[in-house]
């Protein structure tokens, strides 16, 4: 059931966020309004660090948040596990130069972000209760006047919050803690979910005083770990990022355990991790931004341009060189086995030989497809007798694999169909599968922060901060929700929202980790699809603020 639900979600992935046209149509906008504006992210760099340091406010402004309590929330909303587990899962996919395509998307979109924040702040509103509403919705209700566009963008928004914001942060903070401490999933789940309630009911302001504080705290924590494992590995820094570059042209040549990577496959999964880590195009940010206390939307948008900077020029690359220099990237680990990342080849294929390891390569690229094993698995005292099948676990040849009925090796017969295997659950005994393998998400940065200074106490880092940095990512995303169930609904529906939202926090905690990532990128994809489709239409309007922000600000930018 499981794997069923995952390839009908792939398959609707592949055409949509994970496709050519949406990843070009994403950097193309990026790159028009770069252009179009003349480089921003570089002209107002140091006028959004004055604007956002306070120096321009006015209290009396309208508004429920200040200019940096709007980017910490912001941030809160993008510095979560795209950082940690989103960097990992695409150099695991593409190898160094996915970090590349990551950067390449961030500076980019950093005018994107500030283009979002400038119409979506100009066009907010107040609500009943008195409160700031924002977001692209508004700006394609009362400025496109097409209220289907900005009905599909809201729909999209509370999709994504569940997508993007809640299922896969709880999912990698949940297994962290399970890796690292022995902590059960849904424990986890349950105490967190309990926590997460109690700060968003309390709305916004709330939630800007938690950010305000957790960003800066997060950071640091996240940095310090960060740089104990480049500095002990130091001698492999400058060949890392000679990688990222050179393999921009060559793609990703086969490396220990990985199998080597094209550079359209890289771009591909660059691009998409590299919106999901700054989310810029995406539009929600600039829910959190159109709180902020200003007369002067432009003033905003600039201070949006340093959130791709600071989340992904910054934080990922960090995350990026510590995976990298460490070696952790093509190193196999023992580790417990995902059902959706499990894949059987009919025939025996040896890793040692080049032919072969080309072969299952090209497989997994999508260039020339192998034969799957369909038929039974025969396992005895926990291992696989089969010898005319290869066993392949997160884009690896798997090593002594041993499966298990809980904690006791299994002995039967297991189901394979069209390569994958079926672990059902047997009288409420679940049967998993064990072994050595390639890492993605979360377990690859964890093993990847023990080789430095800190050794194994270095694995704690991780779920540390993904507990914070992804716990402020779900607390954000229950905001822009709740904003996108006002603009639809009125704000009675946004207590039932919000009920709805800790409920699924808790339930994704215990559930596949690949079937949310993938989920997540189908949402990402919802809600950037019209939030482009917007900015493009105004693009006129946004030179014309920008010109006469900058007429009224001459001297001081």
């Amino acid at each position: 059931m499981m794997q069923d639900v995952n390839d009908f979600l792939t398959l609707i992935d592949a055409h949509f966020g994970g496709s050519q046209w949406f990843v070009f149509l994403l950097l193309g906008t990026g790159l028009f309004f770069t252009i179009y504006l003349r480089f921003p992210q570089v002209r107002f760099f140091k006028h959004a660090l004055k604007v956002v340091s306070g120096r321009y406010d006015h209290h009396q402004e309208v508004g429920d948040t200040s200019h940096f309590q709007a980017l910490a929330t912001a941030l809160s909303g993008t510095v979560g596990t795209g950082n940690i587990a989103g960097v990992a899962l695409a150099i695991h996919l593409g190898g160094p130069a996915a970090l590349f395509c990551m950067l390449v998307t961030s500076f980019f979109g950093m005018t994107t972000k500030m283009v979002e924040v400038t119409l979506s702040h100009k066009y907010r509103e107040q609500t009943e209760t008195g409160a700031i509403s924002g977001g692209p919705m508004y700006y394609m209700r009362n400025r496109l006047h097409s209220p289907w566009l900005a009905a599909i963008f809201a729909v999209a928004t509370i999709c994504s919050a569940f997508g993007t914001g809640c299922l896969p942060q709880i999912n990698s903070i949940s297994n962290a803690m399970f890796s690292a401490f022995g902590i059960q999933q849904y424990l986890t789940g349950a105490v967190l979910a309990v926590v997460l309630g109690l700060i968003i009911l309390g709305g916004i302001k709330r939630i800007a005083q938690v950010t305000e504080k957790l960003v800066p705290f997060m950071a640091i924590i996240y940095l310090l770990g960060a740089f104990s494992v480049l500095l002990s590995n130091y001698d492999r820094i400058i060949p890392s990022i000679m990688a990222v570059f050179t393999d921009v042209f060559t793609g990703s040549a086969a490396s220990g355990g990985f199998l080597g990577a094209t550079f359209v496959w890289a771009f591909n999964r660059g691009v998409n991790r590299g919106l999901f880590s700054n989310e810029a195009g995406q539009g929600s940010a600039s829910i959190a931004h159109a709180a902020a206390r200003t007369e002067e939307p432009v003033s905003e948008g600039m201070v949006a341009l340093l959130e791709p900077f600071i989340d992904t020029i910054v934080i990922c690359s960090l995350t990026g060189l510590v995976l990298l220099s460490s070696g952790a990237w093509n190193q196999k680990f023992e580790n417990r086995f995902q059902q959706t990342d499990m894949l059987f080849l009919a025939g025996k294929y040896d890793e040692q030989q080049a032919s072969d390891r080309e072969a299952v390569s090209r497989h997994l690229l999508g260039k020339e497809a192998l034969p799957l094993y369909t038929g039974e698995l025969r396992v005895e005292a926990g291992r696989i007798l089969n010898d005319d099948l290869t066993m392949l676990h997160a884009r690896s040849f798997a090593e002594g694999v041993t499966v298990y009925e809980e904690q006791r090796p299994f002995t039967g017969v297991l189901p394979v169909r069209q390569g994958k295997v079926e672990l059902p659950p047997v009288e409420e005994q679940v049967i998993y599968m064990q072994g050595k393998s390639l890492l993605h998400s979360a377990p690859l940065s964890t093993e990847a922060f023990r080789m430095g200074f800190l050794g194994d106490w270095g694995k704690y880092i991780i779920p540390f901060s993904l507990l914070l940095f992804a716990f402020s990512t779900t607390i954000a995303w229950s905001y822009y929700g709740d904003r996108a169930v006002t603009y639809l609904w009125g704000t009675k529906y946004v207590r039932p929202f919000q009920v709805i939202y800790i409920i699924g926090f808790f339930l994704a905690s215990f559930t596949d980790t690949t079937i949310v990532w993938t989920l997540s990128g189908i949402t990402v994809a919802m809600m950037t699809l019209p939030n482009l489709i917007g900015i493009l239409l105004l693009h006129k309007e946004v030179k014309s603020s920008v010109s006469a922000y900058c007429q009224k600000m001459k001297g001081l930018l």
